[in-house]
């Protein structure tokens, strides 16, 4: 394989990995700050018990998240320098700001919760478990800022000596559309992720242990169900909105996603296509559309006019021309459209699950309502059970393929417009990119199967017995 290939692979599987904990601390982070908050305004022990018991799940998801998260920024000194010294003078700014929500907001005053039950009162303890939930939020907002950048720069200029780009309006970077629209769409699926692995684990439980913790898993699954519901119902709200952003700003992004080659007025909606292995294959073998949807997705007008792969990359090749010839390459030759299998298929996993875990939460809900809120009948129905554990891991599997539609739609752009990816990688042999990629595949390997493994004990074991509880004044119960 070549730099650029094990680059780029390196790139996917550190960020992929990282990105299986940032969703779940901050959706679990907010349901365990209003457990606690129930528990606070009601004195429902039940509250306290389900705080302690899903806040132990955030405290394993969060210490792996965050050494993962080290590892995401270093790696841009390494494999990508060229990149690095291009945008440092921008993601400067937000990737300091993100170090304070995430090092001094989030984990100062989670360790004050973890051992401050005995020691602060308890409206004062609770608001720590809030300010997590908010560093979490915040964390997020500035890493979603930065790499909005990417997608879509503002706020910058190109200094005339050095040629990189420099920041002048930190306000634009972060005010930007693509950041406010990927911020209201990737924490709604954060907090839908977190759903649906509190409904997954309270639905193994009531399945596997009837009669032993009931109440608590029962209430624990509609939490996780509301929660769910909601968030889904936000996530493709705000999907929407943002896929009609993304055509304005990113055309070959939105083209690719729907594997469209020309322009269209009243352009249909791909549900299904089949095509040749190909990087742009030539012709589709098959394909199921519903005529002009994607106008209306892309535009709210069914017969508005979406631009295609092949007059883009006409487009591009003349736009981009000098780009090429300053680096010396043929300016005829160059690609700028994506991977369109990839693209493709990684935006309908991403929208699939969307919709899927929608419908699992409402059909939950309603079975939970006609059962008038008992699970005796529904837990041990094995297909709830089977469809559970699937719910469980559908948010991950919807996280990644947005980011991985994301990142590759955005091809061969690493800033779009700005630096091709293949002009920001270092200038290191491949072999010493192929040794950092093969000793962070074995270390992760390692710490993702002792974090697994934690996670599920955890899980498995269930709250601490009631008679082991007090009233909430002592540090919580982390034995398993």
């Amino acid at each position: 394989m070549e730099l650029l290939d094990l680059a780029r692979l390196q790139f996917a599987f550190t960020t992929l990995f990282h990105f299986i904990f940032v969703p779940l601390t901050i959706g679990l982070s907010g349901f365990v700050a209003l457990m606690q908050t129930r528990w606070y305004r009601t004195g429902d022990e039940q509250y306290l018990r389900m705080t302690k018991f899903w806040g132990k799940l955030l405290l394993v998801n969060f210490a792996i998240g965050v050494a993962t998260g080290l590892v995401q920024e270093f790696q841009f000194g390494m494999a990508w320098s060229a990149y690095s010294r291009y945008v440092g003078d921008v993601f400067g700014a937000p990737l300091a700001m993100e170090g304070l929500a995430a090092f001094f907001l989030e984990s100062t005053f989670l360790g004050l919760w973890i051992f401050g039950w005995s020691h602060l009162p308890k409206k004062l303890h609770l608001a720590t478990i809030w300010l997590v939930f908010i560093g979490t939020t915040l964390s997020a907002y500035f890493i979603l800022s930065a790499n909005a950048w990417m997608q879509n720069p503002v706020g910058y200029r190109i200094d005339e000596e050095s040629g990189n780009a420099v920041l002048t309006s930190i306000w634009a970077m972060l005010s930007s559309g693509t950041a406010v629209l990927a911020f209201l769409h990737t924490i709604p699926a954060a907090v839908l992720t977190a759903g649906g692995l509190i409904s997954g684990i309270s639905l193994w439980h009531l399945a596997r242990r009837r009669g032993h913790e009931v109440e608590f898993f029962t209430r624990s699954l509609r939490w996780g169900l509301r929660g769910t519901l909601l968030a889904a119902v936000l996530t493709i709200f705000v999907g929407h909105f943002l896929g009609q952003h993304m055509t304005e700003k990113q055309p070959m992004k939105m083209a690719a996603a729907e594997a469209l080659y020309e322009t269209h007025k009243g352009a249909p909606l791909s549900l299904m296509a089949i095509a040749p292995l190909e990087k742009k294959p030539d012709r589709h073998a098959f394909d199921i559309e519903i005529p002009n949807l994607l106008s209306f997705m892309a535009t709210n007008d069914f017969n508005a006019t979406v631009e295609g792969v092949n007059p883009l990359q006409e487009r591009f090749r003349k736009q981009y021309a000098q780009y090429e010839i300053d680096r010396g390459r043929d300016p005829t030759k160059a690609e700028y459209y994506p991977i369109i299998g990839l693209t493709y298929w990684s935006f309908r996993i991403m929208m699939t699950v969307g919709f899927w875990m929608a419908l699992f939460a409402a059909v939950g809900l309603w079975l939970l309502r006609r059962t008038k809120g008992s699970v005796a009948g529904l837990a041990t129905r094995p297909w709830i059970h089977r469809l559970a554990m699937l719910t469980l891991a559908a948010g991950f599997l919807g996280h990644a393929a947005g980011w991985i539609f994301t990142e590759m739609g955005r091809q061969p752009w690493v800033v779009t417009g700005l630096l091709k990816t293949e002009d920001a990688v270092s200038k290191l042999g491949a072999e010493n990119v192929a040794i950092s990629l093969s000793v962070f595949i074995v270390l992760y390997c390692i710490i993702g199967a002792i974090e697994f493994r934690l996670f599920a004990r955890l899980a498995r074991v269930g709250p601490d017995d009631p008679d082991d509880e007090d009233d909430g004044d002592a540090v919580p119960a982390m034995s398993y």
